[in-house]
């Protein structure tokens, strides 16, 4: 009776790990198969949200911004003590952008954050549609927390850019899926 509680027991172990294991490689999958869409599609929204953290990001929304492509930009995740011409320098370079059309959101500070403090700014400003600004790596967990955050009514369409590097190492798909997988359980 005891043998077979315990071979119950290791099966069920056994049985939670494989299964964790199924998601994990299936959350890689869909990672990994995240296109690069800020070079290789054409875009026309109210606002972007750029979710700050990595390179290439910030130039992505200021040049969506700069070429008319939106009508407000919001860089979300700022450090609170930062303030445009520090976080983005090249601003000086950008011409006729309005200071005014760009708005640093300065109080998140993970991808859930994201979702909830821009979800307000995005309402105020009358914002329909948006373009979510942020890599490739990132776009998977970033979008689907954005979805299930954001009202059905506001069209959110993806602009993923290359991080740090075209493509991503083994180590940074199998991180991000694990960080999918937690936020699967309570974000989306």
């Amino acid at each position: 009776m005891i043998k077979a509680r315990g071979y119950l027991i290791l099966a069920l172990i056994l049985s939670l790990i494989a299964g964790f294991f199924r998601s994990w490689t299936l959350e890689m999958k869909d990672i990994a198969s995240q296109p690069i869409s800020a070079w290789t599609e054409q875009a026309q929204a109210d606002c972007a949200v750029v979710l700050t953290g990595g390179p290439n990001r910030l130039n992505e929304g200021m040049d969506l911004l700069y070429q008319g492509v939106v009508k407000k930009l919001i860089i979300s995740g700022v450090n609170p003590d930062s303030h445009l011409e520090e976080i983005f320098p090249n601003i000086v370079f950008y011409g006729h952008i309005k200071i005014e059309d760009i708005i640093l959101e300065k109080n998140s500070k993970t991808t859930y954050g994201n979702a909830q403090q821009t979800l307000p700014l995005i309402e105020a400003l009358n914002c329909n549609d948006l373009l979510l600004v942020t890599s490739r790596q990132h776009m998977y967990r970033a979008f689907k927390t954005f979805r299930s955050h954001y009202p059905p009514n506001i069209n959110i369409y993806p602009r993923a850019t290359v991080g740090k590097e075209y493509r991503m190492s083994w180590y940074q798909l199998a991180l991000e899926s694990l960080k999918s997988l937690f936020y699967s359980t309570w974000a989306y």
